[in-house]
């Protein structure tokens, strides 16, 4: 269910936030792990999880947006695509998931070389897991917001 007013919308973001900063901490601990490829699908196993988990928040998921007026439906998917986002209101699979990561390749390459340098290689490459986790978390919860208020909005005009 979308948020009702400025105020719940505003508290999902902080909840959302929230997430982002644990997963990205879990990200972060799996890239110190010295063997090759294990931070890569921890990094994919922890998008499929939380993205479907933001767009739940918001009110975003196909199954929600499903359920609301064809009115609705046709202004939120006029606004995703408007802002380009290829993550709200869909289905999150793993080849979304490796697109995304895709688009922030050099972070993921410097991370997976950095790692074969001991300790430093291993906290450089804590650091560029936790960024990229938190940016494409962060990237992700300000799209939904977007979306989410332009839906408010254009209900209660008033709001």
């Amino acid at each position: 269910m979308l948020p009702k007013n400025i105020d719940e919308l505003n508290a999902v973001r902080d909840e959302c936030k929230s997430l982002v900063m644990k997963r990205a901490s879990l990200s972060a601990g799996a890239a110190i792990v010295p063997i090759p490829g294990i931070d890569l699908g921890a990094d994919v196993t922890l998008l499929i999880e939380m993205i479907p988990m933001i767009n739940r928040k918001f009110g975003l998921s196909p199954d929600q947006m499903d359920q609301l007026n064809p009115q609705l439906q046709q202004l939120l998917l006029v606004t995703i695509t408007s802002i380009g986002s290829e993550l709200v209101g869909k289905m999150i699979t793993q080849q979304l998931v490796l697109q995304v990561l895709q688009r922030i390749g050099i972070r993921v390459t410097t991370k997976s070389v950095a790692k074969f340098v001991p300790i430093l290689g291993q906290a450089l490459s804590a650091s560029i897991s936790f960024a990229a986790m938190r940016l494409i978390g962060n990237s992700h919860i300000n799209d939904c917001y977007e979306v989410a208020k332009k839906a408010l909005l254009t209900n209660n005009p008033a709001t």
